[in-house]
């Protein structure tokens, strides 16, 4: 079981997703809420809140990258065979709606093949409280195995 998996697994979603920063201090500015996570699904809130806005009042682009990447970096770690290790290898954006409150941040995997090392993709979207589709993500991340 990957060390993120087990880590939420034990101190739950509210302490799992504190905890956060003290592993990867850059995700704290965010102040993700970690939802679910299992292999080849992580889900997160990322609050609509001002230290996230930019310069028109709606989550700033970067605050959902910021996002981006943390779910595919706890899903991917949570998905891969016990003993192989990760690393981002590059991140795809497009922004498709302003988002104007918390956003519900998810990356669904399942049908990556994570069995071989070498590149993988990984999708995420962010969606509003209407469920309206405000933005999405196609992370590159390199798997080596053991």
């Amino acid at each position: 079981m990957s060390q993120f998996l087990k880590m939420f697994e034990q101190l739950g979603a509210q302490q799992f997703s504190a905890g956060i920063g003290m592993v990867a201090p850059y995700f704290s500015t965010i102040d993700p809420e970690v939802t679910e996570l299992r292999p080849g699904y992580a889900s997160m809130i990322l609050r609509n809140q001002k230290k996230v806005h930019n310069h028109i009042g709606t989550v700033h682009a970067i605050a959902m990258c910021n996002a981006a990447e943390l779910m595919a970096g706890i899903v991917t770690d949570a998905s891969i065979p016990a003993g192989a290790r990760w690393i981002p290898a590059g991140m795809s954006v497009k922004y498709v709606a302003k988002a104007k409150t918390d956003l519900k941040v998810e990356s669904d995997c399942s049908a990556v093949d994570f069995s071989q090392p070498g590149e993988v993709h990984i999708p995420v979207a962010a969606y509003d409280d209407q469920n309206t589709l405000c933005f999405t993500a196609d992370i590159t991340m390199n798997v080596k195995h053991a």
